[in-house]
Formats: C-alpha cells, sequence, structure tokens
C-alpha cells in the first residue's frame, strides 16, 4: 500500500521537482493542491503526511493570499496529530508561523545560490538528518527569512547569515529555509523572476554547469532524505522524541 501524501504548492513556478521525484521513488503517490486554485483541507486526514513548498509572497500575506491562512492551518493541524510534516522555503516559514514561530522579511537582505549549511548537535540523532553530512549542499532563495523558531523547536542547521536554517517542530514536522527540489529550469526561471534576489549570489551561480554540480550533490545527499521521510510518514522508520505537551493553533 502506497504512503499517500498531501503536497501543497502555494506558487505555479515552484513545483515539487526531483523532491517529488524522490518522494515517489520510495513509494509515496502525491496529491497536490494549488494555492488559490485547489482548496486546501483542514487537516491531514487521509493523507499519511503533508509537504509545502515554496512560493514568492510573505508567509503572512494573507490580504493579498487568503489561502495562507488554510494553510498555516493545514500545517498546525498535522504537527499537532504527529502526521509526517515538511516545509521547503515559504513552507518552513508557514510552518514556523503556524506553530507559533516568527516569519519577517530578512534583516540582511536576500540570501542566493549554492550556499552550505551547517549541521547542528540535535541533528545528530535526529531519524532524518543524522545521515547527511556534516555541511550538506542547498540552494538558497528567499527574502523573508524564521527570525524566531516555534517555542520548543529543535533547530537543526543554520548558516552564518541566517541561523534557523532547518528545524523540527513535534515529532515528525520539518522545516528548510532552504531548497533541495530545484532543476536547472526551475531555478532560470526564479532567477528571472526575481533579480533581486538572484543578484546577491556570486557572480557564476546561476551558470549552467554551476547549476549541474550543485544538483548533483544536492541529489546525492537529499535523494535519501525524502526516501526517509517516506519511511517516516509510512511508521516505518522512528520519529523523533517530543519534550511538548502541545502545540500552538494558527
Amino acid at each position: 500500500m502506497s504512503t499517500r501524501i498531501l503536497v501543497v504548492q502555494p506558487d505555479e513556478a515552484v513545483p515539487a521537482g526531483t523532491l517529488g521525484e524522490w518522494l515517489e521513488e520510495a513509494g509515496a503517490e502525491l496529491y497536490t493542491r494549488l494555492g488559490g486554485a485547489d482548496e486546501v483541507p483542514a487537516t491531514a486526514d487521509g493523507y499519511d503526511a503533508v509537504v509545502c513548498l515554496g512560493g514568492g509572497m510573505n508567509a503572512l500575506a494573507d490580504d493579498t493570499y487568503p489561502w495562507l491562512g488554510d494553510v498555516r492551518r493545514l500545517l498546525s493541524a498535522a504537527v499537532g496529530s504527529g502526521v509526517a510534516t515538511l516545509g521547503v522555503c515559504l513552507g518552513g516559514q508557514l510552518l514556523a508561523a503556524a506553530t507559533g514561530g516568527v516569519v519577517n522579511p530578512g534583516p540582511h537582505g536576500p540570501e542566493a545560490g549554492p550556499k552550505l549549511v551547517s549541521k547542528k548537535d540535535a541533528a545528530w540523532t535526529d531519524p532524518l538528518f543524522a545521515e547527511l553530512p556534516l555541511m550538506p549542499d542547498v540552494l538558497e532563495f528567499h527574502r523573508d527569512a524564521i527570525e524566531m523558531l516555534p517555542g520548543g523547536a529543535t533547530l537543526l542547521a543554520s548558516t552564518p547569515l541566517y541561523p534557523h536554517q532547518a528545524f523540527r517542530v513535534g515529532k515528525r514536522g520539518y522545516g528548510l529555509q532552504f531548497h533541495i527540489e530545484t532543476t536547472r529550469d526551475i531555478v532560470d526561471t526564479w532567477v528571472a523572476r526575481s533579480p533581486d534576489v538572484a543578484g546577491v549570489a556570486k557572480a557564476d551561480a546561476f551558470d549552467a554547469d554551476t547549476l549541474d554540480r550543485m544538483h548533483a550533490d544536492i541529489a546525492e545527499t537529499w535523494r535519501p532524505f525524502a526516501h526517509r521521510f517516506v519511511d517516516l510518514a509510512a511508521g516505518t522508520l522512528r520519529p523523533a522524541d517530543d519534550p511538548r505537551r502541545g502545540l500552538p493553533l494558527a
């Protein structure tokens, strides 16, 4: 029996990409809801996991994107009920905001291009992060940042510019500030759409050869991570211990 994953895609230009392929490789069946076009359910009932992807909007821009509140409520409900949950970039910010964290425009400006993030001590005993290298390759492409983690959340990875790069909330909730799902075509679309973000990266950051090398390095590290997430959702991978007794609702 396949693992059912609800995928929330807030932005047409930010699809599941290779992350979706890796999840399906591990036996998952994906059910995608596009923000603003498809209804976002209030709970994760009927699904084994929730994945929320990235987007160009602010996590709290409800005036312009009123359905964002529905996404936050879904993420809060999923984490609160122990459903495996993964938020990527905007998805990670939405997860943080939904469970009591603070998201604001990054005070140091955008962060963009191929980067390395550093694992924190807690990551070495985390079921998803333990097997990652000390400094895994990622792609950064964001204006906003997680200023404060939710109460009781566990920090799993950092960069010098923005320290809250990956975190765990509850037993099975994970937020990433960075991207692991991109292809060269997806990144090219973002660079053309958001030159202000792309402009802070190194001069050759988005050259074809650089992107190809980065994506090969990301796949080596994060493809097994995606497979472990499916195992976590399926119940064949034991979750982390959660010291907290409850989570705030969005």
